[in-house]
């Protein structure tokens, strides 16, 4: 149980720093050392603020300016450090009604594994289901260790974050909301969850896919990962991921966003003067953003909020910046503003230090990993998750990009105080459990009563779990129904009160109770035997294998695949009632491996069977296509290729295609995405992928890209692109 007061203050009241970053131009700002911000213990905290009065999209009016972060929707402004809460709420709000879409909460089931090697998610909602898994490389030591979601496996330097000592979990954001899928149809589990048209893009889908990693983390015991000290990465697209998912669940202690470019960092507002990727394209390029913003690509002067807020959002948390100045489709300028904007935020909550922005980098390469950046990014991860260090966050923006903070606000930055109320709440009184099942239970205690003049907030609800106590939810008031428990489990919760300065009261006593096992089944099936392939075609296998058994029978199958003949993440791709399953749509000459895994009523998983490979024959395509390139941006030495237009023209349906071109001299591929690349001399070859092989007459696909390097000055491109 937490036992100090001073050490869970901290994860819901903001802590006054000692000094704020400055602004510096190619050169670092050193000040005081300050005390780090430990990550909320909830993913929203805000989630009990009532937030009233969002404006309808037909009623928005033009406005050249950033929105002001401190300005309440009732037209007021904060005064204190505990108005930010709900005043983030509100923001929150703004940003997934006409930029994100929604993200919803926590399921009403989550269940997973965390081993040394991986994690497991299974989500279960509303009689829906979906599963996804991330790889897990440990740092060397015995653990429990923090850890940083690398999303995508394209972001900061690795082997950075584990010298530091922090773990990688990579995670494969396309499992859980893919690319290349039309907004009425999205793909993933976030999508069979909450269905193929929700509004929701695919950034906030891969944000509710890093929360539920955190859920399953949080309910592991912290015997491999640290529940509290999680951090999060990516770069290009991935680091508009990382930037959202950062802002949007308040357990991530660190987030650490790559050359996000447009509808990542950049402010909306900047991004048309500055010559990026402008937004309609962005919008279009990938179902990222909710679909509400397809209103706003033309005019984002007319947005309530922008991207200023959202670095607002991850205040007074972790936040590391790297940016390149080098190309201007990213929007460098946009993103310094963006930094600019957001520190504000960060400097009046006294946290200014715990904020870094650099692009004061010399190499040019999109997503390089940079020596500028080694440093920083191991004293954030001292500091952030393994609480270790205190180095000050700095702000160095290269002379190529710098942008003005003043041309785009007018508004100033409020002193916001502490209210005076420093005396915390009286203790709750024991929490009495009742209505307790399988995955949930109430609880009810006598309420707390205000010390210190600043009201009776509410109260955070804690389960003791060795070194690190998960914050369970928050109530209004003093009950609370909890959902989401593990079956047959020994739950000890207590409950502390918060007022409106954000004090927190003393533990209170403890309640212990058992979930119900969901019938009285605990004992899992055998793991399933003999699985085997047979009947592969170019698109397609099917697997058999021998039944588990189980004591009160077995309900069915999850069956799993992977990419490869090695390395990839399984992925449940489909379930079966009997022992065989055939998995269509397969991408031709491309190799599998699968396992099974059986299921009883009482939802208990058996151990994984043995693992199938498989290579699809090769496709015997009846149509033409074509391969169009779209110079996305370039540079001095390198340039991005995006889209690369894969076209049917043929009359009949193509189930794989296979791109090939020629790469000048010197020049090197350097990262792919939505293809399968190999490279022989400077010949490049490009096979479709699963979800967009398969193209029907006329029909094309937009989402494969790729990156390469050149010589200083070489402004060739490559050539002969052929299509079969």
């Amino acid at each position: 149980m937490i036992t100090s007061l001073a050490r869970s203050k901290i994860r819901t009241r903001v802590v006054a720093l000692t000094a704020a970053a400055a602004l510096s131009v190619a050169g670092a700002v050193t000040v005081a050392p300050p005390e780090a911000v430990a990550a909320a213990g909830v993913e929203d905290e805000g989630a009990d603020c009532t937030v009233t009065g969002l404006p309808d999209a037909g009623s928005l009016p033009t406005n050249s300016k950033l929105p002001d972060p401190f300005k309440k929707l009732d037209g007021t402004r904060i005064s204190a450090r505990s108005d930010w809460r709900c005043r983030r709420q509100e923001i929150k709000k703004l940003a997934e009604k006409f930029v994100y879409g929604e993200k919803p909460g926590k399921p009403a089931g989550v269940t997973g594994t965390v081993s040394r090697t991986g994690i497991t998610v299974n989500v279960n909602h509303n009689g829906k289901s979906s599963s996804f898994s991330a790889s897990v490389d440990l740092p060397s030591g015995s653990g429990p260790f923090p850890a940083v979601v690398v999303v995508g496996g394209f972001g900061a330097d690795t082997a950075a974050i584990k010298a530091a000592g922090a773990a990688v979990i990579n995670y494969d954001p396309y499992a859980v909301g893919k690319e290349g899928t039309p907004r009425s149809n999205k793909q993933g589990a976030f999508y069979s969850i909450y269905g193929s048209s929700s509004s929701t893009g695919l950034l906030l889908a891969w944000a509710w896919g890093v929360s539920r990693i955190i859920d399953v983390i949080e309910q592991s015991g912290g015997g491999i990962l640290k529940a509290d000290a999680t951090g999060v990465t990516g770069c290009s697209r991935f680091g508009k991921g990382a930037f959202v998912i950062g802002a949007f669940d308040q357990r991530i202690a660190l987030t650490m966003p790559i050359e996000s470019g447009s509808a990542g960092v950049p402010i909306f507002r900047g991004i048309p003067g500055e010559g990026a990727q402008s937004l309609s394209s962005a919008y279009g390029e990938q179902p990222w953003l909710g679909d509400a913003f397809g209103s706003f690509t033309s005019s984002p002067a007319r947005l309530p909020v922008d991207t200023h807020e959202m670095v607002a959002m991850v205040a007074p948390r972790g936040l590391f910046i790297m940016d390149n100045p080098h190309i201007t489709n990213l929007g460098p300028k946009s993103a310094s503003v963006a930094a600019l904007g957001g520190a504000e935020v960060y400097k009046a909550l006294g946290a200014g230090d715990n904020i870094t922005y650099w692009s004061d980098i010399q190499d040019g390469n999109h997503c390089a990993n940079r020596a500028e950046w080694r440093t920083p990014l191991q004293q954030n991860i001292q500091k952030f998750l393994l609480k270790t260090g205190n180095a000050p966050g700095a702000i160095r923006i290269s002379s190529k990009a710098l942008g003005n903070l003043a041309e785009w606000r007018d508004w100033q930055t409020p002193t916001l105080g502490d209210s005076g109320d420093t005396t915390p709440p009286s203790t709750p009184g024991t929490p009495a459990a009742s209505n307790v099942t399988a995955t949930g239970a109430t609880l009810t205690w006598a309420a707390s009563t205000d010390q210190g003049g600043s009201g009776l907030a509410g109260y955070n609800v804690y389960r003791e779990q060795g070194t690190t106590d998960p914050q369970l939810g928050q109530s209004a008031t003093n009950s609370i129904t909890l959902t989401g428990l593990t079956a047959n489990t020994q739950y000890q919760v207590y409950v502390r009160a918060r007022d409106g300065a954000g004090n927190l009261s003393g533990d209170s006593p403890p309640v212990t109770f058992t979930t119900t096992t969901g019938g009285g089944d605990t004992s899992p099936p055998t793991a399933p035997a003999g699985l085997a392939a047979s009947a592969t075609t170019s698109t397609g296998t099917t697997l058999g294998w021998t039944a588990s058994t189980d004591d009160t029978g077995v309900a069915g199958y999850d069956i799993l695949r992977a990419p490869g003949a090695s390395g990839g993440t399984f992925t449940q791709v489909g379930t079966s009632a009997t022992t065989s399953f055939s998995d269509t749509g397969l991408t031709p000459s491309t190799t599998y491996r699968y396992q099974v895994r059986a299921r009883d009523a009482a939802g208990n998983t058996s151990p994984l069977s043995n693992t199938a490979q498989v290579t699809t024959q090769p496709g015997s395509s009846t149509g033409t296509c074509t391969a169009v390139p779209t110079v996305q941006t370039q540079w001095a030495t390198g340039y991005v290729i995006q889209p690369l237009t894969i076209t049917n023209t043929g009359t009949s349906t193509i189930n794989g295609w296979t791109v090939t071109f020629t790469l000048p001299a010197g020049h090197t591929l350097t990262g792919s995405w939505n293809g399968t690349a190999t490279v022989s001399g400077q010949t490049v070859t490009i096979k479709n992928v699963g979800h967009n092989g398969t193209l029907a007459p006329g029909a094309a696909t937009t989402s494969v890209g790729f990156q390469a390097t050149r010589p200083n000055g070489n402004t060739d491109l490559p050539s002969g692109y052929t299509c079969a």
